[in-house]
């Protein structure tokens, strides 16, 4: 049996053409024809039509379901869409307000009357030295000592020093200052200073204006010192007595005349720490030369040394208020 050989192979197609583009299939004899290419998978569809609008899904057989649109971005707020602040002057410091809370709710229309009544007896104590039969020094010698230092000085600040912390506290309406967010040292303080300032406007003034019409000019200096370190330490011995005791009117007075003009008159250890007896003792030591000798007191300090025991006095009563305002339990009111 003779066995034909197999045809030859075709020879393979050429590289291609030099121009580049792709070889052309030649089938050589016998060769089978060429499988057909798949079509190609349709283009994605546009990214939406030109006008703007979002595309139009199309879902093909099998196809999951589009995701839901995301919501639309809120709208950015800028700085003039947010609520308007407050409106009008800035809020007063709270010491500042403080004062001005004393000035205005704690010394009504008849406490005034109270501070102005003292204070005009202190002219009419003026007055007094000319009556004949004395010199101009002694008479003023004793208007000061009785009616100057012993009367009109405690009294009006008593009037204020009641005024600013005792009544307060006997109506029922320190409660509300009490609450306030600030510290017990800023309510004392700020109180003392606005029945000290109502003391250095009307008080002071008045007992210079006395010791002019005594014909002692001389001596207008030293008085108002004597006035103003006077003031400060009674009222500040009278904030204490408000802040420490139910009835302060009542021992305010039992300490000025009991205390101060009965035991302070004998007693030199209780006249050191009397702002009466200071008082008197910073008006005798500056007015030495104007007759203010009359008035010195051995065992206690005068002149500038007595302001200084002033100051330390009211350091101490408004230390001791401070305190007693921490441990205090304001009420409803007992009047």
């Amino acid at each position: 049996m003779t066995t034909t050989p197999p045809p030859p192979a075709p020879p393979p197609p050429p590289a291609g053409p030099p121009d580049g583009h792709p070889p052309t299939w030649v089938a050589g004899p016998g060769t089978p024809d060429p499988v057909p290419e798949a079509p190609s998978a349709p283009p994605p569809p546009p990214a939406g039509p030109p006008d703007g609008s979002p595309p139009t899904w199309v879902a093909g057989p099998g196809a999951p379901e589009p995701p839901a649109p995301a919501p639309p971005p809120a709208p950015e707020t800028g700085p003039s869409d947010a609520p308007a602040a407050r409106r009008g002057p800035p809020l007063p410091a709270p010491f500042v307000a403080i004062v001005g809370y004393t000035l205005r709710a704690c010394l009504p229309a008849k406490r005034w009357w109270g501070v102005l009544l003292p204070c005009l007896a202190a002219i009419g104590f003026g007055l007094l030295t000319m009556v004949p039969d004395t010199t101009t020094e002694r008479a003023f010698e004793i208007v000061a000592e009785l009616g100057l230092f012993g009367l009109v000085l405690p009294l009006t600040c008593l009037v204020v020093g009641d005024a600013v912390m005792g009544a307060d506290l006997r109506a029922g309406t320190f409660g509300f200052t009490w609450l306030s967010p600030v510290s017990f040292a800023t309510i004392v303080v700020g109180r003392w200073l606005g029945g000290w300032l109502v003391a250095l406007a009307t008080l002071v003034p008045a007992l210079v204006l006395a010791t002019l019409i005594a014909g002692i000019p001389d001596g207008a200096a030293a008085m108002a010192v004597a006035g103003a370190a006077g003031s400060a330490a009674y009222i500040g011995l009278f904030v204490m007595l408000g802040a420490t005791t139910r009835r302060s009117a009542i021992w305010s007075l039992g300490v000025v005349f009991l205390g101060e003009r009965l035991l302070g008159g004998y007693l030199a250890g209780i006249a050191q720490i009397s702002p009466m007896w200071e008082s008197q003792q910073v008006y005798a030591g500056l007015a030495e030369d104007a007759g203010g000798w009359r008035l010195l007191r051995e065992g206690t300090p005068n002149g500038w040394a007595a302001v200084v025991r002033l100051v330390a006095i009211t350091l101490v009563t408004l230390a001791i208020a401070t305190w007693r305002m921490g441990h205090l339990k304001p009420t409803g009111g007992d009047e």
